[in-house]
């Protein structure tokens, strides 16, 4: 029996069960090795625009006792805006952001981000909120514990500059008064910053103290981002972060089941919704107590959100509450400015601690070269040196593998009857030739783990998206357009498959010689970034091969 070809299939097999693990973990599905950790969206349970219209007759976040603090009333806002509201959209526009706000409620309910492509359509650019037939997801804030201004009330809107020109910023400022209280809301729009100021500023005009709550909701329907690629399926739900609990992610069916597993209470953190590439997240500033919530709102329609008492406000009182929203793409160097643990959300899993040292030593790479393309074809170098001693001795017992192959296939056919005296044959064979059966494979286990941090970091980063290589290459987040790195990685496999003992086994032989064409067929629909890594670590890889090959293949023949 070929002990070494039996381990190698193992250790191939469990390759492809982790990865297959993986894409299940993404997709939703449970793990079979972490029970419970399944993590992407759940598939549309209804049509984005039935869930949209029962967003606005959703019901507003209830408050309740947070961190010691007083309940506010319980009493919530209408459930629908009076039938005569009307709301004037607003649009802010940046040198990076195009926003639109609806004075009716203040909601944020249209985010284009001008620098990023869209997936489906590269002419248009990519929108993160929206609220349309086939996509709702807004930012709403507004008050709770009273008949109080919410994200269902008629705003009215200060004049001023809505385009961000020569200046370094510009605001918009919304104000709504209801039952005594009026309600100020500040959006403040940056240059060059996915990050908007939120302001809130409670004023009591009425002749008792009032105790309100002031609640952020992210609201989002479950669908999965369009454009999603082919056996690429990622995280699409809601995270909470707090100093206590860290870093905690759920996919949308969770809180369908109401299963999500979060914080409830804290005076610390932010909470955020994710999908591929990007984020949108809301981070109260300061520490101030706070309830943290998930909720299902309708059919395919969620929300998770903070609501934060403001205290008692004596009349003619004032009390002010700033939050930050971010909503952008997922870049390390952006989001480890804005918040504690707000780089946890490209989550790379059991594989951070590879990962991210990966990830760093890409960046550093990308500094001096400036292309993520040849960044990639680097590393790809700086792993295979690294690894170049335990691959050597791989590469090496391949090959006396390969120069005993005749003889094994001849123990095979004198003791093809007699299992038992064939492997005792195989066993002095490779104690005379001096092989270790087991010789090629430690290297490949070892490697395993980096290559799955390296598939993690290239599938999470967005910066690779519509980062170019060369050529035909415009994006490497993106399959090939031209199938050619597939078939180039096809052709080295098969040169690799050339090089290696060939299995005395037909059937085994026959399997191999596929392989090749099985996995290109199904590198047509990875991202290219992926593929080049794999391309150009296949031909290091067959340059070492055929040297070592060579070598120990010139000592017999001399002798």
């Amino acid at each position: 029996m070929d002990i070494k070809r039996t381990v190698l299939w193992v250790v191939f097999s469990v390759s492809l069960l982790f990865l297959w693990d993986q894409w299940q973990r993404h997709n939703g599905q449970p793990s079979l090795f972490f029970p419970g950790t399944a993590q992407t969206a759940p598939a549309a349970s209804g049509p984005a625009n039935a869930a949209a219209g029962a967003s606005a007759s959703a019901d507003v976040p209830q408050a309740s006792a947070v961190a010691g603090t007083p309940a506010a009333s319980a009493s919530a806002v209408p459930a629908v805006a009076a039938a005569d509201a009307k709301g004037e959209i607003i649009t802010i526009t940046t040198d990076v952001v195009k926003a639109d706000i609806d004075t009716l409620g203040g909601e944020l309910k249209h985010l284009e981000l001008l620098t990023q492509k869209d997936t489906v359509d590269p002419t248009k650019n990519l929108v993160l909120f929206d609220s349309s037939a086939t996509r709702t997801y807004l930012a709403e804030t507004g008050l709770i514990g009273g008949p109080f201004p919410n994200h269902k009330s008629p705003f009215t809107a200060l004049p001023g500059v809505r385009t961000l020109d020569n200046g370094n910023q510009v605001q918009l400022v919304l104000e709504s008064t209801e039952g005594g209280v009026k309600l100020t809301k500040t959006f403040t729009f940056k240059r060059g910053d996915y990050s908007i100021d939120v302001k809130h500023v409670v004023t009591n005009e009425s002749a008792a103290p009032v105790s309100p709550s002031l609640y952020l909701q992210l609201v989002r329907d479950g669908n999965a981002p369009a454009g999603e690629q082919r056996f690429v399926h990622t995280f699409t739900g809601a995270a909470v972060y707090t100093e206590g609990s860290k870093f905690q992610k759920f996919a949308f069916d969770k809180i369908e089941d109401g299963k999500a597993d979060h914080a409830t209470k804290s005076d610390n953190g932010w909470f955020a919704i994710i999908q591929h590439y990007f984020v949108s997240a809301f981070i109260p500033q300061g520490s101030a107590p706070r309830e943290i919530f998930t909720k299902k709102i309708a059919t395919n329609l969620y929300a998770v959100g903070n609501i934060l008492p403001m205290g008692t406000i004596a009349p003619g009182a004032s009390a002010t509450l700033d939050a930050s929203l971010y909503s952008g793409p997922e870049e390390t160097a952006v989001l480890e400015k804005i918040a504690p643990g707000l780089t946890l959300v490209k989550d790379y899993g059991w594989q951070k601690i590879i990962a991210e040292p990966i990830f760093w030593l890409m960046t550093q790479i990308h500094k001096a070269l400036g292309n993520w393309g040849w960044t990639i074809i680097a590393l790809t170098v700086l792993i295979k040196l690294a690894f170049f001693p335990l691959s050597a001795a791989s590469y090496r017992s391949m090959a006396k593998m390969k120069l005993v192959t005749p003889k094994m296939t001849s123990i095979r056919e004198r003791f093809k009857s007699e299992p038992q005296k064939m492997n005792q044959a195989m066993m002095e064979l490779y104690k005379t030739e001096k092989i270790n059966p087991l010789g090629g494979c430690l290297p490949i286990v070892i490697q395993i783990p980096v290559f799955l941090s390296l598939y993690s970091v290239l599938l999470s980063s967005v910066e690779f998206r519509n980062a170019p290589w060369l050529g035909w290459i415009h994006d490497l987040a993106a399959p090939d357009p031209f199938y050619i790195l597939p078939v180039l990685m096809a052709v080295s496999m098969f040169i690799q498959t050339k090089l290696n003992p060939t299995p005395p086994d037909p059937m085994q032989a026959k399997v191999m010689m596929f392989m090749p064409l099985i996995f290109s067929v199904m590198f047509f629909f990875f991202p290219s970034g992926l593929v080049l890594y794999w391309v150009t670590n296949n031909v290091l890889s067959i340059a070492q091969q055929w040297v070592i090959t060579r070598k120990m293949g010139a000592g017999p023949a001399k002798a």
